[in-house]
């Protein structure tokens, strides 16, 4: 069995960000659990499946961005034994630790909707959530010229899920400025009735819908994919509607989290399996060394990089005040959904957990369409995510 002060089961954002804070808070035993060998800055694949960026520019290898002072072990979870404080990977290693912050993300559910991954395979269906298959969104969209296209916001959990209306509303314009956008016949399917829950944003969203013609099937699913016939079942609250003759689906798979989390006793329930914490401290409910952040954490507000800044300095003070008897942080649900509403204009879109704006620049209006927020989103926020967020600097 090997030991360890600080195990870290995750190496995206959260993982890495946390890692690189404890260091530099003077922590000296840190590990980090990760099998992946490549490190993606996640909010650019909206704009490779928006045909503004490319693979290359959000992905970075593992080795270069875990933060030195930090052990990686290059292997997957299997299962958490809480009582005994332990997580045993894939490859059989065990890892005995006195401090556990869960951070894994989420993974994909494609049982939830049968059909859809073999719509992937058959190459009309594709998306910016799934890394693969995101440079194909724009030269599949590009390429047509009139037809019948349908977009999903993926249901809860899911990363950030009201960011995948960026390829639907980037592709809108384009075929607009083209001259061809009426030729098409553009579907949404929200899991919700407003694509956020947000007033203020959804107002700003449904006027962008009905100026470039979408139709919106509300609280609806896509139930099942007939992938050799085009064809998608959506469920809505009144009924069935089958929607023929699909040229291209933007349709994001169902997310979960990993099973080994509802396994070891670390979730409210085992669907969808989040690790039931206090989302204002952080630490599980159940177990006082045991904390999570991320996707896969129960924070009762929508993930986000931008959520996650906020999490990781809540967390670091708190595993100091945890360790020194000192007053708990309090995490405010703050997170941003941003979304392009055309090529070149964006809303932040930042509120706190109640729905409450909670703009980064007071005086800002985090829902006004701006060139510049788009600017920020697109070419700032990448430069920050590697230079200092990865760094410690949050």
């Amino acid at each position: 069995m090997e030991r360890s002060g600080i195990v870290i089961v995750g190496g995206g954002n959260a993982g890495i960000s946390l890692g690189a804070r404890l260091v530099r808070d003077g922590a000296r035993d840190v590990t980090i659990v990760s099998p992946q060998p490549v490190h993606r800055y996640k909010p650019l694949l909206n704009y490779v499946s928006g045909g503004e960026a490319t693979m290359a520019a959000l992905e970075r290898p593992m080795a270069d961005v875990v933060p030195a002072g930090c052990t990686w072990i290059r292997d997957s979870v299997e299962a958490v034994d809480p009582a005994a404080m332990t997580v045993r990977t894939r490859a059989g290693r065990t890892l005995h630790c006195s401090t556990l912050v869960l951070c894994p993300g989420l993974v994909e559910d494609w049982d939830a909707t049968p059909g859809l991954q073999s719509a992937y395979t058959d190459g009309w269906a594709a998306s910016s959530y799934v890394p693969g298959s995101a440079p194909l969104v724009w030269p599949r969209l590009t390429s047509l010229r009139a037809g019948s296209v349908v977009f999903t916001v993926p249901p809860e959990p899911a990363s950030c899920g009201p960011t995948a209306l960026k390829p639907l509303l980037m592709a809108c314009d384009h075929w607009r400025r083209a001259g061809v956008l009426a030729d098409f016949a553009v579907r949404l399917v929200l899991p919700e009735p407003t694509a956020t829950g947000v007033p203020e944003a959804d107002e700003v969203l449904e006027r962008i819908f009905a100026d470039y013609g979408i139709e919106v099937l509300r609280e609806a699913r896509i139930e099942q994919v007939d992938w050799d016939v085009h064809a998608l079942t959506v469920a809505t609250g009144t009924g069935r509607r089958v929607v023929e003759d699909v040229d291209f689906a933007h349709a994001v798979p169902h997310y979960r989290a990993p099973r080994w989390i509802a396994d070891g006793g670390l979730a409210a329930d085992p669907t969808p399996g989040l690790v039931d914490i206090d989302p204002q401290t952080l630490l599980s409910r159940r177990h006082e060394s045991i904390w999570a952040i991320g996707d896969a954490a129960a924070v009762a507000t929508r993930p986000s990089g931008g959520a996650l800044r906020k999490q990781v300095d809540v967390l670091s003070q708190n595993l100091a005040a945890a360790s020194d008897g000192g007053p708990m942080q309090r995490y405010d649900g703050y997170t941003v959904m941003p979304i392009t509403v055309s090529r070149r204009k964006l809303v932040l879109n930042e509120v706190d957990r109640d729905g409450r704006a909670s703009p980064s620049v007071p005086g800002l209006d985090p829902f006004k369409p701006r060139r510049s927020t788009w600017f920020f989103d697109r070419h700032v926020l990448p430069q920050i995510y590697w230079r200092r967020l990865l760094r410690g600097k949050v």
